[in-house]
């Protein structure tokens, strides 16, 4: 660029090359380099990402497509980093933040490998295991600190209730909270506050937005003996818990709710299990204490079809996609669909494995 023009007005404008081009303007000077690689330096772009794991016998296809007004011509099938194989499968993707992707592959191989698909780098955490899995159960979550711009996972680890039902003489303190941060690679007890024993989370129910993770969950203590559909989130800027409590419409027994990001904001999906026409409700939380929800719209979608999120501009998205020759068809196996940003995240980190005691 020309030397007249200020450097701000040259940052701004390179704020909108792609991931590719900015790395290579990181040569251009050092007052570059020293922006471009600061940690509020972050690109615009959307992205949504595909990924349909068929099982032990079948492999993981993955697709990213922009997320604007050529929806969905504007796509590639990235290559999956080598660390991905070292997950368990099935694996799952527990997150996206801040342009990346956390999948967790646990049981066989506790792992959770941090993915940035627009520079083609990533790292795999090792996560504590848990001593006896049968009673203990592991909820895992994914964020990025707000403040530093520090990718974090967190590690819940509490009781089943199915599995110890029955059983008083089972005591401990539980549950308990690990954190990792990516630029300590440590793991450490977190001694803030902690959700109650009674709850039992949704391990594939989970949501990440503006740096706060979000599990379905059930408080499986009530008058009458069931459970309560609520909503439990983890800061992870200032590592704190809260709970969000749902409407009682449709808080208990006979929904199926399914937790979404639509635009910066959770969705709550509600489908009455009593209802044949595959319809279901769309409420979202707004902000302020204590937080409420408020009932967008009713969605009857094509028979067969199922929602698997949404785009950028609020248009669902089905588990019926046809993408040129790729089918994202999630009767095959497990459908996920994200929205991710392009960023520069994990540029400086090696392809390593992080493993340490807490």
């Amino acid at each position: 660029m020309s030397d007249n023009i200020p450097v701000e007005i040259q940052l701004e404008i390179v704020k909108w090359l792609h991931v590719k081009s900015l790395i290579q303007c990181r040569s251009v000077s050092k007052t570059w380099k020293s922006i471009i690689d600061s940690s509020d330096f972050i690109k615009k772009h959307s992205h949504m990402f595909f990924t349909v794991d068929g099982g032990y016998d079948r492999d993981v296809k993955y697709v990213s497509i922009v997320d604007d007004h050529t929806f969905p011509e504007h796509k590639l099938s990235p290559s999956p980093p080598q660390l991905l194989g070292m997950l368990a499968r099935p694996c799952r993707i527990i997150g996206s933040s801040h342009g990346l992707l956390a999948l967790y592959g646990g049981r066989r191989t506790d792992m959770v490998v941090l993915w940035n698909i627009s520079i083609r780098k990533a790292v795999a955490v090792a996560v504590p295991s848990n001593v006896e899995e049968g009673i203990y159960r592991t909820a895992i979550g994914f964020g990025v600190c707000h403040k530093t711009n520090d990718p974090k996972i967190v590690k819940i680890t509490y009781l089943s209730h199915h599995k110890t039902a029955g059983m008083e003489s089972v005591t401990c303190n539980l549950p308990e909270v690990e954190v990792f941060t990516l630029s300590t690679r440590a793991w450490r007890r977190s001694y803030g506050n902690l959700p109650r024993k009674s709850i039992q989370f949704d391990d594939y129910n989970t949501v990440v937005i503006d740096g706060v993770y979000y599990w379905l969950a059930m408080d499986v203590i009530t008058v009458d003996g069931g459970f309560r559909f609520m909503i439990i989130s983890f800061d992870m800027t200032s590592e704190e818990f809260s709970e969000v409590n749902l409407p009682n419409c449709f808080a208990g027994m006979g929904y199926k709710l399914s937790l979404y990001k639509l635009g910066e904001s959770l969705v709550v999906v509600v489908q009455d299990e009593h209802l044949i026409n595959g319809a279901f409700d769309v409420w979202m939380m707004g902000g302020g204490v204590p937080k409420l929800f408020t009932k967008l719209w009713t969605i009857t979608p094509n028979v067969h079809a199922l929602l698997a999120g949404f785009r950028k501009s609020g248009e669902p998205i089905y588990d019926t996609l046809v993408i040129d020759d790729i089918v994202i068809d999630g009767s095959m196996g497990l459908y996920y669909a994200y929205q991710y940003m392009e960023t520069l995240l994990l540029l400086d980190q090696p392809n390593v494995w992080f493993m340490n005691d807490i």
